[in-house]
């Protein structure tokens, strides 16, 4: 598996295969992988040539107090996991050679960075407002860098998924971003690397989460069409596990992540947030009527 450091390295790599015809595919990652990181890896295997996983821990898309620092990173263990997934090549960048100063220095005003819009303010983005700065500066970078045909996102991140789609669209990148299913475990928890930071408590508090959106999800296919009925049932069911405190729930536009009124008019999705203790966690679930 070949190793790039350097965006102009990634860059020159996908050129010499897309000049020899081959297709590229693109898993942009913070590492600390997991199975839901793997899907991504062996679907984009299954449908490209060449497959690049990203480990950047990007630092514009974390606000100060956040978990910058002690985001878990393993380098060569990630690298392991990838290439026994059929990752071609892995690109692991220091934020020097990403943003050309230090970490410290990101925040100062002399930087340009992507703003994308309403469907970045609201949800995570009104209690997380540089977020999705900092997610849709760095994802254009990585696209920029590796140029691939189709670059791969999980659903468990349903509004930075919609964010890279908006921005790939508007500013004309020329890679289709392609979203992949939540990788759950056994008990409905869905897989992220923060899972981690949870104890033994928090973690079997945690599947609060999953039952909630079942729980939406069973009254949209039961024929509710109310989102206004929605919410508070899945909200309440939250409520039941004192280790969880509820960030937001929400019925909203597949889409645009709009509220919602009727389920009927448009594809529906249904999102939650919540913290754990003291580690923040979302999930999100598809609603259908009948």
């Amino acid at each position: 598996m070949q190793t790039f450091q350097t965006p102009d390295g990634l860059r020159r790599a996908s050129d010499g295969w897309r000049s020899d015809g081959l297709t590229v595919g693109l898993v942009p990652t913070m590492g600390a992988l997991h199975e839901g990181h793997l899907s991504l890896v062996r679907r984009a295997a299954s449908e490209c040539d060449r497959v690049v996983a990203s480990i950047f821990v990007n630092p514009t898309q974390f606000a100060a107090g956040e978990d910058f620092e002690k985001y878990p990173r393993d380098i060569e263990g990630d690298g392991r996991m990838l290439a026994g997934a059929g990752c071609d090549a892995v690109f692991t960048p220091t934020t020097e050679a990403m943003y050309g100063e230090s970490g410290s220095d990101l925040g100062s005003g002399r930087r340009s960075y992507v703003e994308v819009g309403d469907v970045a303010t609201i949800l995570e983005g009104e209690d997380r407002p540089e977020h999705f700065r900092g997610v849709a500066t760095v994802v254009t970078m990585l696209l920029l860098a590796g140029r691939p045909d189709r670059a791969y996102f999980g659903e468990k991140d349903y509004q930075q998924l919609q964010v890279i789609r908006k921005v790939a669209r508007e500013l004309l990148v020329g890679s289709e971003i392609v979203g992949c299913p939540i990788v759950r475990e056994p008990d409905g928890l869905a897989l992220s690397s923060r899972n981690a930071y949870l104890s033994e408590k928090e973690r079997k508090a945690a599947t609060v989460i999953h039952r909630a959106l079942q729980a939406g999800r069973k009254l949209a296919e039961s024929g509710v069409r109310d989102a206004k009925k929605i919410s508070p049932e899945m909200e309440e069911v939250l409520r039941t596990e004192p280790l969880v405190e509820p960030r937001y729930v929400a019925v909203v536009d597949a889409e645009t992540l709009a509220p919602l009124d009727d389920l009927g008019a448009r594809p529906a999705r249904a999102l939650v947030a919540a913290k754990v203790g003291r580690t923040r966690l979302i999930d999100n679930l598809p609603l259908q009527t009948p």
